[in-house]
């Protein structure tokens, strides 16, 4: 059959997501601080979008009607004011013409000052080491090789780099490299730019001057793993100590760091926003979004005239650009906050007991129920639960949290597995530290008090997935 070139022609439809549709679809996605940011960009970039002035904050979305039709009232009274307002008469003194406006910020006092200018950032682990090297007896030679191993610690406070790699890096050799990490390596903290836990603890150990121990740097040189595994019989009879004896040596190790970096390595704390808030009324619900210091926005009358007035075809075509992307823009927030508010509506119908008496009363849900309840699509559902967190009367939670797969009880109803979860870590709370339960033994209780059909593997997972170790671990000897 011989090769041919021809021309066809073919019919297809297909759906395209235009910049408005991807841009509402990411709106949904974001988290609440997320949502602040890209609106004072969105403010920033486009000259049509301008903040509404709020009579106050709303208390709670009950019919999208009255919401939309006070939102069109507020926006005709804006615009009435700003057509009729003389801005320089209104400005007076405080116009950006007025020489009284311009004060110094030397001029202010302490108390007006902005946070900014009086906030003090945290140390980091490589500038506290670099401080006190530069305050070391050490020579300008040792001092360069020092900035170098300061440079490979981790933020952990180990040293990722061998000798060699430090004297390659610092044009040394071996020999100079290694009194400069025995110096750096007793810096606060004590510890720092070691390579192993064992070099770690024992470089404490040296300073609190525990060195004539040689049992207790033996303990710590040669069978850390068999005192985190908790082998205790083979050290007793190796060092021929008792119990007593041997409690007294790891309540000692208890004590030492074996991450000297840990307080300098991690950032700030990461403080959660509720995107809603769940209060219980009688004995009813009441929903609230979490408005607060999101924008209301409206167009621009400023523009609109001109945009009324424009000349060109190219002005007018960038007019109407803005415009309807500006328009787009409230229109998807609008949509957003109407969907999550739905949402955790349909949330707090099907997970009411939750909301009543805590996480033991967790149903199982999937996104499928909320999105036939709403008459949404699952993604939707997903993309609005994704980074959003709603404060309840037990607690903060995500969104997602309320979803959980279900376990079969004996009479064939379900549980949630968040429920079992719960009840899971409760069981281990009471235990007897000296007899744990095990995950098979904790399988066997839910399943004969609470009739709840659970494989020991399971229990494995949810108790893993709590970090919560094995009974081995949590056993207690002392």
């Amino acid at each position: 059959m011989a090769l041919e070139l021809r021309q066809q022609l073919k019919l297809t439809q297909q759906l395209v997501m235009t910049p408005q549709l991807q841009q509402a679809i990411r709106l949904l996605q974001l988290s609440r601080l997320e949502l602040v940011e890209t609106v004072q960009q969105e403010m920033l970039e486009n000259p049509f979008l301008e903040e509404a002035q709020d009579e106050g904050p709303q208390a709670e979305v009950a019919d999208p009607r009255d919401a939309a039709a006070e939102a069109a009232a507020d926006v005709a009274y804006d615009r009435e004011i700003a057509r009729d307002a003389d801005w320089e008469d209104y400005l007076g003194d405080f116009a950006s013409t007025s020489r009284q406006s311009t004060v110094r910020e030397s001029e202010l006092p302490e108390e007006m000052t902005s946070f900014e200018a009086r906030y003090a950032a945290k140390p980091s682990l490589e500038g506290h080491l670099m401080w006190q090297l530069r305050l070391s007896s050490l020579t300008e030679r040792q001092k360069d090789i020092g900035e170098v191993i300061i440079g490979n610690i981790a933020s952990s406070g180990y040293l990722h780099a061998t000798v060699d790699d430090i004297a390659e890096m610092a044009g040394a050799t071996p020999g100079e490299v290694d009194p400069v990490l025995h110096a750096v390596q007793r810096f606060d903290p004590v510890g720092v730019a070691a390579r192993t836990a064992q070099e770690c603890l024992l470089v404490q150990i040296e300073m609190l001057g525990y060195t004539r121990d040689k049992v207790l740097v033996e303990l710590v040189r040669d069978h850390l793993e068999d005192l985190e595994k908790r082998r205790y019989k083979p050290l007793l009879r190796k060092f021929r100590l008792t119990m007593e004896d041997l409690k007294e040596y790891l309540d000692l190790i208890q004590t030492l760091d074996p991450m000297p970096g840990a307080s300098y390595g991690g950032g700030d704390p990461q403080f959660v926003s509720p995107d809603v808030y769940v209060y219980k009324y009688d004995n009813d619900f009441i929903i609230m979004l979490n408005e607060d210091g999101l924008p209301h926005l409206q167009l621009s009358t400023m523009y609109e005239r001109s945009a009324a007035a424009a000349a060109s075809a190219g002005e007018r075509e960038y007019f109407q650009e803005k415009m309807r992307s500006a328009s787009w823009l409230i229109k998807s927030l609008y949509q957003r906050q109407r969907t999550l508010y739905k949402v955790v509506e349909s949330i707090v119908k099907y997970q009411r007991g939750f909301f009543e008496d805590g996480v033991s009363r967790l149903k199982p849900l999937i996104l499928k129920d909320i999105a036939d309840d709403i008459g949404m699509h699952e993604s939707t559902v997903s993309r609005i639960t994704t980074s959003k967190y709603v404060a309840t009367p037990h607690g903060i939670m995500e969104l997602k949290f309320f979803f959980n797969s279900a376990l079969e009880l004996d009479d064939g109803s379900q549980v949630g597995s968040e429920s079992v979860k719960a009840l899971i870590k409760k069981l281990i709370a009471d235990e007897d530290p000296r007899e744990p339960l095990s995950d098979e033994r904790i399988g066997e209780i839910l399943k004969d008090q609470l009739k709840v059909n659970i494989a020991r593997r399971t229990v494995a997972k949810y108790r893993t997935a709590m970090d919560i170790p094995s009974s081995s671990k949590r056993k207690e000897l002392f």
